[in-house]
């Protein structure tokens, strides 16, 4: 710990809740004060007293260019001065609406938000409008907010707590929300072909939509089996439920069209966040014209002053155009770091003969596990068999050698443009040193 850090988190402590403003950057997640940042520039983050980190962690798969990307620097500097919001129409939001829509083939219409967790609010209630149904079906360990309807069986428990894989038990992950919010939130084990068949013939005639992440992204990296979310769309269809795709994790980071298409898929409704802002509050609601138009008029209600932030709108596009430049290679970019430092901790981990540890990865998106599991496949093997507190006293080591992740193995690592083959290797010395010293 630094002393700096230390010091604020001790301020901190008396004028702010757990000393952040997120339980995720906190001592709930560090085990105690976190390191307190103070500027980045590229791959780089740098803290309070001066220390360097190779940051593998980019605000939680926020900053695909990087931290204080020259054309992001411009452009907020530029508009800022003709000012950050109107809460007016804006012909920037037109033009970025414009540039989604002839991106994805599976969105016809989209509606701006400010976060993943608010555009899943508006979605969940489009999607009960649309079709007059109630139930929502969600799966173990998938997040899609801090909405009270479908914030259960989203945090790691101990495995007597979670009942027989055909019927698991709803567990509401806090306290504050009335059972009557999730009575008609049906879960169900993700990446099992005959949970999800057994659940639509009990409930798909009566749920208004299916929720998944297409990679299962906040229980570290977990893949979908070949053909599930195929099958899981199939279903959707056959049962008249709305297929709802959320990507705000996802979305900007595995290809441009996100896990629709990594996987073929064609969602009735999806949502984006977190990377589309490139660092600024920005998400979206998306799909089908038909579904969308529930928003039209105020039959199903979405208002926000901060919906369609001016500046936001602004960077989204910068951001955008920067990716999908020289025919999508900040994707192919982001892709090739992410699978290659994958490997090379692969490769770190089968050198080591102290600790089992696997590396599971999509793309841009990879994370290290501390298990005797070949793979973790599910929310249950996740609980059973990942060691979190190893994963976090291994972060904690690799900060003094100046490598950032989050010490959370819920969560994941991820690269940006802004990444390099220097970095990589020396993130792979870093943690290979770390391995040798742990005990």
């Amino acid at each position: 710990m630094t002393n700096t850090s230390q010091s604020l988190f001790d301020r901190g402590m008396k004028v702010l809740v757990e000393g952040v403003s997120s339980a995720s950057r906190g001592p709930a997640t560090f085990g105690g004060a976190p390191r307190y940042m103070s500027h980045g520039q590229g791959s780089r983050l740098y803290d309070v007293d001066g220390r360097e980190y190779i940051d593998w962690m980019m605000a939680f798969g926020a900053l695909p260019l990087g931290h204080a990307h020259p054309a992001i620097v411009e452009t907020i500097t530029r508009e800022a001065a003709r000012g950050t919001h109107f809460a007016t129409a804006l012909e920037v939001e037109v033009e970025v609406a414009e540039l989604l829509v002839g991106l994805l083939p599976h969105v016809d219409k989209v509606r701006f938000a400010n976060t993943g967790t608010e555009a899943a609010m508006a979605a969940f209630r489009l999607c009960r409008g649309h079709t007059g149904r109630r139930k929502i079906i969600k799966f173990e360990g998938h997040y899609h907010g801090w909405w009270d309807a479908v914030l259960v069986n989203t945090n790691p428990y101990p495995p007597t707590l979670l009942g027989h894989p055909n019927d698991p038990i709803r567990i509401p992950d806090s306290s504050g929300i009335p059972e009557e919010a999730w009575k008609d939130t049906i879960v169900v084990r993700w990446n099992d072909f005959e949970a999800l068949e057994r659940a639509m013939k009990l409930h798909g005639a009566d749920a208004a939509c299916v929720v998944t992440e297409g990679v299962m992204s906040n229980m570290g990296v977990i893949p979908p089996k070949p053909g599930y979310l195929m099958r899981m769309q199939e279903l959707c269809h056959q049962y008249g439920a709305l297929f709802y795709l959320d990507e705000t994790v996802t979305g900007f980071r595995l290809a441009a069209g996100g896990c629709a298409e990594l996987y073929g898929l064609t969602p009735d409704i999806t949502t984006y966040g977190k990377a589309i802002g490139g660092g600024l509050p920005m998400a979206f609601i998306g799909g089908r014209a038909d579904v969308m138009a529930g928003l039209e008029w105020g039959k199903v209600l979405h208002f926000g002053t901060h919906n369609a932030g001016r500046l936001a709108l602004h960077v989204t596009k910068t951001m955008l155009e920067t990716m999908l430049a020289d025919d999508q290679a900040g994707f192919r970019r982001i892709k090739h770091l992410g699978l290659t430092m994958a490997d090379e901790l692969r490769r770190v981990a089968k050198g080591s003969n102290r600790h089992n540890m696997v590396v599971q990865g999509v793309n841009s998106m990879f994370q290290i596990f501390f298990t005797d599991q070949p793979e973790i496949t599910d929310f249950r093997d996740f609980c059973t068999h990942v060691d979190r507190v190893k994963f976090r006293n291994f972060v904690q080591r690799l900060f003094d050698k100046g490598i950032y992740m989050n010490p959370s193995a819920t969560l994941h690592s991820l690269s940006a443009i802004v990444h390099t083959e220097a970095d990589i290797a020396a993130t792979a010395r870093a943690v290979a040193e770390v391995l040798d010293e742990m005990p």
